[in-house]
């Protein structure tokens, strides 16, 4: 803005229009993955506020419609989209679970083999002696009493 300028407010007839430092910026009307994520790498890369608010919106125009659940749950695929999820919509996983979509079980790891007593395979370490048989070491403060 100029010096002496104010920014200009607009009524009724402009709701879908922000200002923004380089200009006005207008929210589409069907949001794409590709416009979403863009708006939040640039939340994430400048620290836009105005475009953290747009890309959160949008996603939220998904997230609580269920024509767009599909759509929403592969933008959860990119991480920044993910985040953004849980941490303020927290929608993904009511919606996969809702879908059907289960996230599969994480499998256990298998025991790592036992080693077999190999010529160059290491030792394994004696037992701690008992600390009853340690040496007490000499109090740093020999005038105070224990």
């Amino acid at each position: 803005m100029g010096v002496g300028r104010q920014a200009q407010v607009y009524g009724a007839r402009h709701p879908h229009v922000a200002l923004r430092a380089g200009g006005l910026v207008t929210r589409l009307a069907r949001p794409s993955r590709a416009a979403i994520i863009s708006q939040l790498k640039l939340a994430a890369r400048k620290g836009d506020r105005v475009a953290l608010a747009l890309a959160t919106e949008q996603m939220k125009t998904w997230a609580y419609r269920p024509r767009y659940w599909v759509k929403y749950l592969q933008l959860l695929a990119h991480p920044l989209a993910r985040l953004v999820d849980l941490t303020v919509i927290k929608q993904g996983e009511k919606i996969a679970r809702q879908k059907g979509w289960v996230r599969p079980k994480r499998q256990r790891r298998k025991p790592a083999p036992k080693r077999s007593n190999r010529p160059g395979a290491r030792r394994p370490r004696p037992p701690a002696a008992p600390a009853g048989a340690a040496p007490t070491q000499p109090s740093l403060f020999p005038d105070l009493p224990a």
